[in-house]
């Protein structure tokens, strides 16, 4: 999935948001008269986080995860269908005689492309609805997810926060220093404010379905 863009903006409008509410005065202060005393610097205290997959990660976003499953399961297994119908079909007529008519071998040859086309297309929908279903999902989950990283770096006085979803255009971390990494803690931190349980799962599952296996085209 590419980086949602929008993941950033509200985590960054949420820092802006908060820390200016934290840091502001209650009244106006009264003019000072200058100084010549330096500012001190501040020691820099950085914090990583996996954005995307945190989100994804907490028990409201594995509850997402396994009912975009269960509503694209009917997809899966009409795909798998058709394709197994299409490597049924592509055997049948590598295997046919050599005095089959031409004029069935070539009706035989569309009917198969006919269906490799459909394929194709239906999987290529499939994906493009998955894609914008989860979306849309870990949006929603970051959306509250924010104020919940800003209230846990803020705590732990972090100076800075650096998310390294890895995604194309954005930032990739090399190496850190353990315990730099707060994604479990926001995970964890996050299941608490939220209430919300651990998803049971009775069979093992990915976070997407499996795609099956494009047939092979015909010769």
């Amino acid at each position: 999935m590419n980086r949602n863009l929008a993941l950033v903006c509200v985590l960054a409008s949420g820092f802006t948001t908060l820390s200016s509410f934290a840091q502001a005065p209650a009244a106006p202060a009264a003019p000072t008269a200058p100084t010549s005393v330096a500012p001190q610097a501040v020691a820099a205290k950085i914090a990583l986080i996996h954005f995307e997959q945190t989100a994804a990660a907490t028990n409201e976003g594995q509850r997402s995860l396994l009912d975009l499953q269960t509503k694209y399961e009917p997809r899966r297994a009409k795909l798998e269908a058709l394709g197994s119908e299409i490597e049924t079909l592509t055997k049948q007529l590598q295997s046919a005689p050599a005095t089959m008519a031409e004029t069935e071998r070539a009706s035989r040859q569309r009917a198969i492309e006919t269906k490799q086309k459909q394929y194709q297309r239906d999987g290529e929908d499939a994906q493009a609805a998955y894609a914008a279903d989860l979306q849309e999902a870990i949006s929603k989950i970051a959306r509250k997810l924010g104020p919940v990283v800003v209230q846990y770096v803020q705590q732990n006085g972090y100076t800075m926060l650096l998310d390294n979803t890895g995604q194309q255009g954005g930032m990739t971390v090399l190496w850190t220093l353990p315990g730099i990494d707060i994604s479990e803690a926001i995970v964890a931190a996050y299941n608490t404010v939220s209430g919300v349980a651990a998803p049971v799962v009775s069979a093992p599952s990915a976070s997407r379905p499996k795609p099956t296996a494009k047939p092979a085209a015909t010769k």
